[in-house]
């Protein structure tokens, strides 16, 4: 974005697809097109990388294998101009009320984001057809850039079959996978009570911007949790910036309808992605920030992070 708040004057819902549409186009914009190839056996990996396990396809060493719960609740989804300065119109809830309560059962969500080492997993032991090249060339302790939405979707896929398998899977994993819970993209309303917590906050630690909590106005990713986030709500890592986060939500005006999030998603033409990117101002890695991404864009600062809930 370039820091200029859209249009006030077109409708709500205008408003929102015409900022989805640019931000798309302005994403595609931003890198040349990149090289594909087809997964082969060049793309395993077998070294060690600390804190996360080789033998568990690379998913952080602890006790959930990286997942963290988000205990049941609402939390206030949206933005209030008058609280927040740097709040977009397609941030308000509605014409008559500037945030929203929403109300969500306990969830999981992964403590980072998706890995290079862990789509490389994937890619070579999976066999899917067309990677771009650039999305499994970084450190391996980077966020995975480079995937499309359905990519991330069949990842998750193929993550909950290989859990659903694995002898060593914990208890509590296995017990969810017996039931009616599924590993998938969050919703964008999951994502934002990640993010932000119950109190409505502007950044995932606050209401100021701290350039030492988030890698944004930078040149490039970092290894998912480099920056120290105390104040983050659950202990999640890179909710601000590095790179966006693709979502299973629909592009469309709030109010939020978490039904909406079932509905035919075949169709759907653009999905949200949450949380800025390194190469993002502060306006745009705020807890509350939107975009729109083409299931089928592969971009250089676009990754994913996972949830496990029954959806």
């Amino acid at each position: 974005m370039n820091g200029q708040k859209p249009h006030w004057g077109v409708p709500l819902a205008a408003a929102a697809l015409v900022l989805a549409v640019w931000i798309s186009l302005r994403l595609a914009g931003s890198a040349p097109i990149m090289e594909m190839r087809a997964a082969s056996a060049e793309l395993s990996v077998s070294e060690e990388l600390p804190g996360f396990r080789v033998d568990a396809w690379y998913l952080p060493d602890d006790e959930l294998l990286g997942f963290i719960e988000v205990p049941e609740g609402s939390f206030l989804m949206g933005s209030d101009p008058s609280l927040d300065p740097l709040a977009f119109d397609i941030e308000q809830w509605s014409a008559t009320s500037a945030q929203g309560t929403v109300e969500l059962p306990d969830y999981f969500i992964s403590r980072f984001e998706v890995t290079v080492a862990q789509f490389r997993v994937f890619a070579h032991e999976s066999g899917r057809g067309i990677i771009d090249s650039h999305a499994l060339g970084s450190e391996l302790d980077h966020p995975v850039v480079g995937v499309s939405w359905t990519d991330a979707v069949a990842y998750a896929q193929w993550l909950q079959g290989a859990l659903m398998e694995w002898s060593g899977t914990p208890a509590a994993l296995a017990s969810m996978f017996e039931g009616d819970w599924k590993i998938g993209l969050p919703s964008e309303a999951e994502w934002e009570k990640a993010a932000r917590g119950g109190d409505g906050r502007i950044f995932p630690w606050g209401d100021a911007q701290r350039p030492d909590r988030a890698n944004y106005r930078a040149r490039g990713t970092t290894a998912v949790g480099s920056f120290e986030c105390p104040e983050c709500p659950f202990g999640l890592a890179d909710m601000s910036g590095n790179v966006w986060e693709m979502t299973r939500s629909p592009y469309q005006p709030y109010p939020y309808d978490s039904t909406d999030d079932r509905d035919d998603l075949e169709a759907e033409s653009l999905w949200v992605m949450r949380g800025g990117s390194f190469n993002e101002a502060e306006q745009n890695v705020r807890a509350a920030i939107r975009g729109g991404v083409d299931p089928g864009a592969r971009r250089p600062d676009i990754g994913f992070r996972l949830v496990i809930s029954r959806f």
